[in-house]
């Protein structure tokens, strides 16, 4: 056929051209290394002179086919059909010494690549490799430069129509972007550049397509503190408003909704980014510095749960954890903290309820995510503690065996009725790096598409079904990537969109490894960004705190479900790598805690004087939070037996049960029976015997009234008596001799004198408290 072509006057294909020049290079392999080693007589003073430059300075700047840095930024269209006409567009720098002069880039295609490694190691190389690298196409698809300067880069376009690509059998092609020219120490031409991508081509449908399920996560680190204002709707407190950043138009958040709405993708999102939305749409607050103002993106949040609510209306939702808790770092280093599964199991069960009052569909909440898709037995045990029956890993955590020739299924059975479902690694990462950059990009998408045709080429007649799961919270550069290669898969050419709950249930691929791997596989740079212990022991102190807390409160509700949820928020993956963040939210809530139980407390009492064998010590609580308390207990303990309450013992207690921002006074009947001193302990307690707030300590002093003080008392009272009937009849008798002796209109005597004693003073009594009967 080749000759018949040549004969007819017809241009050979690229790909046979390429075949023939590969030949002709093995061929003339000898020869070659001959002239290379030996310069034609027309160069030879300019070899040598580029000798002599070497020998005095070595040459810095980059040589060879790395002369010259070739950016393919773009490559329209991704998927060409026969009749499309393929658009190349990149910049190229000259990274020299020398000027570039005769300059010509080049479109290279071919040949068609077999299997998914030889789509890597076509990526893998920076270097023109001649024999291994696509031939150019030529003739007038080429762009000529007369020349480029050093440092200096310069933008280009190539058009080619897909027809002369020469492209025969569907499958992977390798397309490269050259640069060749000629310098004055090397004046002949040569490759300066280059860039590679692929051009996947499939003309027509595969009879046999693999299904794709794509994960779309809406996923956001904590910006909801633990405190919310006093007032009826209880207005809550955002550490900042980063969020509403990217909610706005061109954030991220906005973006991952905005693309994900013409994607056939899987929502994978964490309740808590739905709660912070649905707070941040009302009343909220921000903190700044020691206080806070008045939140103003109000708008933002509503926009955005409106456009979320309308997508996923027909959609499959997952719906992680609330705040997405940390699985390997619960199960490395957590699990032993008691309570710590049970918060995983709380932040389990609240997730479906959120999402479902919230945007009104019913999420499934039988999957787990660790993180990277890393997994071993520990964290499987963890991950179905908390309900999960579906485990999202990643086949670098799951490796086949090498004699599968093919990727299967992401479905395995892994025992105990669990499945893991195995994200394929190539494709999840692919998106891992810096997509701002344009050439970054490209290369991204060429390379995911021909990774899922080569995937479909491996096996024809054998329909698979394969999970991308791709960087938990994308940048927006990633998630506009991302969104491309789907739509590059629009055609559905060679895969065909699946849900996750749809893929978790596909019949597994006996020949596939369902083997969890140990606990010295999970790799060391995940472990290192674990949360450590000391976090889950903080989260169980602050949880015992709050146990007690909601025991006494009237509306317990108003203080339990924003501490559960911050609790739950200091367990997010999102803190891994921000240890002194995670230490400082963690302590935040801790804090505002202690504030909260601090405000129902023992008003401090001096010290109290008692006088006679019983009497009534008050003690006051005071509670100045806006709900009632109840189910408190106030103990008083004296360590003086001369001190009892109620003669029963050294030790008494009485409920106490307060209004919101008021104050009880609480009475203990007390009996002495000696002179002297006593301390007295306060102390509340809970119902069930748990210590509250701190103890308080005062001291009473005990006068007791003694029976011969009580004779002499009553002696001096049986006197004074005497004496006033004594001058009662002296006076009587003086009245009667005056009335003989015709005295009875003199003067009447005066009454008894006024009073000397002053009103009683309302200033305090002197040191201490006396307190009688």
């Amino acid at each position: 056929m080749a000759e018949a072509a040549d004969f007819q006057g017809t241009r050979p294909s690229p790909a046979r051209r390429w075949l023939r020049r590969t030949a002709s290079a093995v061929l003339g392999a000898p020869l070659l290394a001959g002239l290379l080693a030996v310069p034609a007589a027309g160069t030879a003073q300019a070899a040598q002179a580029a000798q002599a430059a070497q020998a005095v300075e070595p040459v810095k700047a980059p040589t060879g086919s790395r002369t010259v840095d070739v950016s393919l930024d773009t490559l329209t269209p991704s998927v060409p059909s026969e009749d499309d006409t393929l658009t190349v567009s990149g910049t190229l720098t000259n990274r020299g010494k020398e000027t570039i002069s005769s300059a010509e880039v080049d479109l290279r295609v071919g040949p068609r690549l077999s299997g998914r490694g030889e789509v890597d190691d076509a990526a893998k190389r920076t270097t023109y490799v001649p024999g291994a690298d696509p031939i150019a196409v030529g003739d007038k698809y080429t762009v000529k430069l007369p020349k480029l300067a050093r440092g200096i880069s310069q933008d280009f376009t190539l058009t080619v129509p897909v027809d002369k690509l020469g492209l025969d059998a569907p499958g992977v092609y390798q397309l490269g972007v050259s640069v060749s020219g000629q310098t004055t120490t090397a004046p002949y031409e040569r490759v300066l550049g280059i860039e590679r991508s692929f051009l996947p081509w499939q003309p027509e449908a595969a009879k046999k397509r693999t299904k794709l399920t794509f994960l779309w996560p809406l996923i956001a680190s904590p910006h909801v503190t633990a405190e919310t204002r006093s007032d009826e709707q209880q207005t809550p407190v955002f550490t900042d408003d980063d969020l509403a950043e990217e909610l706005a138009p061109g954030g991220r958040l906005e973006q991952m909704v905005a693309l994900g709405s013409r994607l056939p993708v899987t929502w994978v999102i964490d309740p808590d980014l739905l709660a912070s939305v649905a707070a941040m749409a009302g009343k909220y607050e921000v903190e700044s510095g020691d206080t806070t103002v008045p939140g103003k993106n109000q708008a933002l949040a509503r926009r955005w749960l409106t456009a979320l609510e309308k997508v996923v209306e027909d959609g499959k939702v997952i719906a992680l954890p609330f705040a997405d808790p940390d699985l390997a770092s619960i199960a490395h280093r957590g699990k032993a903290v008691s309570g710590t599964l049970s918060h995983l199991q709380n932040a389990s069960t609240v997730a479906a309820t959120t999402v479902e009052t919230i945007l009104h569909v019913k999420p499934s909440t039988d999957f787990a995510w660790p993180v990277n898709g890393a997994v071993d037995s520990a964290i499987v045990d963890v991950a179905t503690s908390a309900g999960a029956h579906n485990v999202i890993a990643r086949s670098d955590s799951f490796r086949e065996t090498a004699s599968l020739p093919y990727t299967p299924s992401a479905a395995r059975p892994i025992g105990g009725g669990t499945t893991a479902v195995v994200a394929d690694a190539r494709l999840s990462t692919l998106f891992d790096g810096d997509m701002a950059r344009a050439s970054a990009s490209t290369l991204a998408v060429q390379k995911f598409l021909a990774q899922t045709l080569a995937l479909t080429e491996q096996t024809p007649d054998n329909e698979r079904s394969i999970v991308v799961a791709p960087p938990r919270m994308p940048t927006v550069a990633q998630a506009q990537t991302m969104a491309r290669a789907l739509e590059g898969l629009s055609g559905n050419q060679w895969t065909q969109p699946l849900d996750l709950v749809a893929a978790s249930e596909v019949k597994p691929d006996p020949r596939a490894t369902t083997k969890v791997p140990r606990a010295s596989a999970y790799p060391k740079k995940l472990r290192s960004q674990e949360l450590p212990t000391q976090a889950f022991q903080d989260i169980r102190t602050t949880q015992g705190s709050l146990d007690s807390f909601e025991t006494i409160l009237t509306q317990p509700e108003r203080v339990v479900t924003p501490f559960g949820n911050a609790v739950n928020r200091s367990m997010s993956t999102s803190w891994r790598g921000r240890t002194l963040e995670a230490q400082q939210y963690r302590d935040a809530v801790r804090d505002y805690l202690q504030s909260l139980t601090s405000e129902v407390q023992l008003i401090e009492k001096s010290d109290v004087t008692l006088s006679g064998r019983s009497a009534t010590i008050p003690v006051t609580v005071q509670n100045k939070l806006v709900q009632g308390v109840d189910r408190l207990v106030l103990q008083l303990t004296s360590d003086n037996i001369r001190l009892k309450f109620n003669d029963d013992g050294s030790t008494a207690e009485l409920p106490v049960s307060i209004a919101g921002g008021h104050s009880q006074s609480v009475k203990f009947d007390t009996a002495t029976s000696a002179n002297g001193r006593a301390q007295v302990t306060a102390r509340l307690f809970t119902e069930n015997g748990t210590p509250y707030g701190e103890e308080m300590t005062f001291t009473v002093k005990v006068s007791e009234v003694t029976p011969t003080v009580l004779l002499v008392i009553a002696g001096g009272l049986l006197l004074l008596v005497l004496a006033g009937i004594r001058m009662y009849n002296h006076r009587k008798r003086a009245v009667a001799s005056d009335t003989a002796n015709g005295n009875g209109d003199g003067p009447e005597q005066p009454s008894d004198p006024a009073p000397d004693t002053g009103p009683e003073s309302g200033a305090p009594s002197g040191t201490g408290e006396k307190v009688d009967r």
